[in-house]
């Protein structure tokens, strides 16, 4: 086959998909210039170049940054609260809006809790949280990237989130829940087998006469129908919703009823699956 004579001909530029129409969208541009990010992030040093560490997802900087602020007495509540804490907000919103992708969650997370412990060490303890949250992968299922990223959410919102890891017994929750009680536990699945895990859980919490105010339960397996067929539970959509039903139960005291009723009022935006 001759290219020039039997394909070049028919070619039409028009219809050549590219990944952007520069003409109409403008330049790409870099993630701190985001009208969205630039109302998110600090004026003020040396809180905005933490914040841009997380941003630009650069750990190295962002653990500099951090030690060079604490050597000059700034306040290491305000590092993490003016500082850290913006950074990850602004790769949240970007991650909604879909111009990060879990990649960049991760590694600023990374840069964003190197920043907190440097911090912690100042402190000598454990920076003040909003409350207590329990997270983990159900009994039997070793896939963890949508807890990670639950706990990554929850901490950067001021939650202390207990992650119990991948593959954890039953009897476990029930110790951890005894012991933190904690006002929202998590549980991610990504089989059909493994999720089944959650109504045993609910079922373990009434033997030992515990109760907490919502189980969010998620995961590429896990459907709405099946989470609500037991008590306790609600359907997480999305990780980045976390934190919001978490300050939905801290701060108006919603209940698991009320978190299958509001979830889209609650976590701000429209949610097929509880439309």
């Amino acid at each position: 086959m001759d290219y020039k004579e039997d394909l070049e001909p028919k070619m039409d530029q028009n219809f050549v998909a590219v990944r952007y129409n520069v003409e109409i969208e403008g330049p790409a541009i870099k993630p701190e210039e985001d009208h969205d990010v630039r109302n998110i992030l600090p004026d003020e040093e040396p809180y905005r170049s933490i914040a841009l560490a997380v941003l630009h997802e650069d750990r190295e900087a962002s653990l500099s940054n951090v030690k060079k602020a604490l050597d000059e007495g700034v306040s290491p509540i305000e590092i993490i609260n003016k500082g850290l804490m913006k950074g990850i907000d602004a790769v949240s919103l970007l991650y909604t809006k879909g111009f990060y992708f879990l990649p960049d969650l991760m590694l600023a997370g990374d840069g964003m809790m190197e920043g907190v412990k440097e911090c912690e060490k100042v402190l000598g303890h454990k920076s003040e949280t909003k409350g207590t949250v329990v997270s983990f992968v159900a009994e039997g299922d070793p896939h963890d990237i949508g807890k990670n990223l639950i706990v990554m959410f929850l901490r950067a919102a001021g939650y202390d989130a207990i992650d119990l890891g991948r593959d954890v017994p039953t009897d476990d929750v029930i110790k951890a829940v005894k012991e933190y009680n904690p006002l929202f536990v998590t549980g991610t699945a990504l089989m059909t087998t493994t999720m089944t895990v959650f109504p045993k859980v609910v079922e373990k919490l009434q033997e030992n006469g515990l109760e907490v105010p919502a189980i969010g339960c998620g995961g590429g397996a896990v459907r709405k129908d099946f989470v609500e067929s037991f008590p306790m539970s609600v359907y997480g959509v999305e990780a980045y919703h976390t934190p919001k039903l978490a300050d939905a139960i801290l701060k108006d005291k919603k209940t698991w009823k009320d978190l299958r009723k509001e979830y889209s009022e609650i976590v701000g935006e429209f949610v097929p699956e509880y439309s």
